[in-house]
């Protein structure tokens, strides 16, 4: 049950016609299985998942949400797209693991269970929102004072557009076309005032790049398409 929709309706019929493909690696969603070990061992070495109190704020079909209840995580997943969530639920019975997913929005959980984990994690989702910083506030009332948070997003720069947008969505086709929107990409300084704003310190920014011949991905210091930043929510 939601209240509170910070949710652009387009981009969640969107995902939804996509839903049933989720956990297939070779769909559209292949670049999240692709980017998943990567961003998912990048949070196990900061915090240690395993006994840790995880939310993942825009689960989707929950590939980052499982892999982290198979590191041990206690795992609560929350998203506005109904048939996403359907499928995150029913990929839990063929695999075995145990997470928690609820459709609500972040505001609104938040409201419900402030303070209530030691991790959270916003993947892949602030660039599809109307009010990004809604979410990151949301984000610092769910986590525990001394918890972490992890933010990934698109920066907003001529080079995120040529590679994020012209290059993932219509001469690679890693994406379908229209999937981010330049107007919605933000920016790492933008990100780090929303976070400090709501009592979050910014503790490690870091890249994630694409190399189209190898079609390896891999984190570095690079931040001007993809990038991650971890912070910290002030005791």
């Amino acid at each position: 049950m939601t209240t509170h929709l910070n949710a652009d309706p387009l981009e969640l019929e969107k995902f939804s016609e996509l839903a049933h493909r989720w956990w297939d690696p070779e769909s559209e969603f292949k670049p999240l299985h692709d980017i998943n070990p990567l961003r998912l061992d990048w949070i196990d070495s900061c915090v240690g998942l395993a006994g840790k109190r995880v939310l993942d704020v825009g689960c989707g079909g929950g590939i980052l949400a499982e892999s982290m209840a198979v590191r041990g995580a206690s795992v609560t997943g929350i998203d506005l797209g109904e048939k996403a969530l359907s499928v995150a639920r029913l990929h839990l019975l063929e695999s075995g693991q145990k997470a928690e997913y609820l459709l609500q929005s972040a505001e609104d959980h938040a409201a419900a269970r402030p303070g209530q984990y030691d991790v959270v994690t916003c993947m892949e989702m602030l660039e599809h929102v109307p009010d990004p910083a809604s979410i990151v506030r949301a984000c610092a009332t769910l986590v525990r004072p001394g918890g972490t948070v992890f933010f990934s997003t698109l920066n907003r720069n001529p080079k995120s557009w040529l590679f994020a947008v012209v290059g993932a969505e219509y001469v690679l086709r890693l994406l379908p076309r229209g999937t981010h929107e330049y107007e919605k990409m933000i920016k790492p300084s933008e990100l780090a005032r929303d976070a400090r704003a709501v009592g979050l310190r910014e503790a490690e920014l870091l890249g994630m790049s694409y190399n189209p011949f190898t079609k390896v991905y891999s984190l570095g210091r690079d931040t001007a398409v993809n990038y991650l930043m971890r912070c910290v929510r002030d005791e």
